[in-house]
C-alpha cells in the first residue's frame, strides 16, 4: 500500500474585536507520487504485456511529458547530444516517434482516455526475449520528489509452455471423471442398506424384550 506525502498547516485566528471568536483553518498539501508495481510483469513470447505505473493521488497527467526509457541502454554513438532513445515518449498531449528506440516503433502506446486519472501504464505488444529488463516511468515535470517508477518485464519461454497447456491434463484423468457419478451412487446405495440393516436389527431387539402376545404375569 502506497501513501501520499501531505503536509498539513494549522492555522488559528482571533477576530480583531474582544477577541470572542477563533476560526481555525487547516490548509493540506498532498504531494503526487509516480507508483510502479513491486512485482514483475511476466510474459511469454508474442504476447501482450501491461507495464503498470500511476500517478497517486489522482492527478490529470495529459498535459505534461511522460518518458518511458529501458535501463541500462547506452547512448547512440553517432548522437553527438549522446541522447538515450526512448521506449516511448508521450510531449504536448501526442506520442514523439523521432526518438523511439526502433525495435519498439508501432508496438507501444499509453492509455490516453485513462490519463486523465493518472494513469500511465505503457502497452507493449509482440513481445520477445530481448524486451526483457528493467524500465523506468518518468514524469520529468511533476512537482514531487518522486517523479519515476521502476518497473520489470519478463519475458520466458517456459512461461509460455504453462500457458499452452491445458489445465484440465492437470486433473483427474477423463475415465477417472466418468466413473465418479457410479461410484458416488454405489456409497449412497451402501449407506442405505447400512441403515435399513440397522432399523431391522433394532426392531427384532425390541420384539424378543417384549412379553410374547396372550402370556399373563401373576404374583404369588
Amino acid at each position: 500500500m502506497v501513501f501520499s506525502h501531505c503536509s498539513f498547516l494549522l492555522a488559528v485566528a482571533f477576530a480583531s474585536d474582544s477577541a470572542v471568536s477563533i476560526e481555525v483553518v487547516v490548509l493540506a498539501q498532498c504531494e503526487i507520487l509516480v507508483v510502479g508495481s513491486n512485482l514483475p510483469t511476466v510474459a511469454a513470447p508474442g504476447d501482450t504485456v501491461v507495464l503498470p505505473c500511476h500517478l497517486e493521488p489522482t492527478f490529470d497527467v495529459r498535459g505534461l511529458t511522460v518518458e518511458w526509457s529501458k535501463l541500462g541502454l547506452k547512448p547512440d554513438p553517432s548522437d553527438r547530444l549522446s541522447r538515450v532513445e526512448y521506449v516511448h515518449l508521450y510531449r504536448d498531449k501526442m506520442e514523439v516517434p523521432d526518438m523511439k528506440i526502433a525495435s519498439y516503433v508501432r508496438r507501444t502506446e499509453l492509455f490516453a482516455d485513462a490519463m486523465k486519472h493518472g494513469n500511465i501504464s505503457l502497452k507493449i505488444t509482440n513481445v520477445s526475449e530481448g524486451d526483457a529488463g528493467r524500465y523506468r516511468c518518468f514524469v520529468p515535470k511533476l512537482q514531487s520528489r518522486v517523479k519515476f517508477a521502476i518497473v520489470e518485464l519478463v519475458v520466458a519461454t517456459a512461461y509460455a509452455t504453462a500457458k499452452r497447456m491445458d489445465p484440465r491434463q492437470w486433473d483427474t484423468p477423463p475415465t477417472a471423471k466418468q466413473g465418479r457419478p457410479g461410484v458416488i451412487a454405489a456409497l449412497i446405495l451402501l449407506l442405505i442398506a447400512i441403515a435399513v440393516l440397522c432399523v431391522v436389527v433394532w426392531i427384532r431387539t425390541n420384539q424378543k424384550r417384549k412379553t410374547p402376545e396372550g402370556e399373563t404375569c401373576s404374583n404369588v
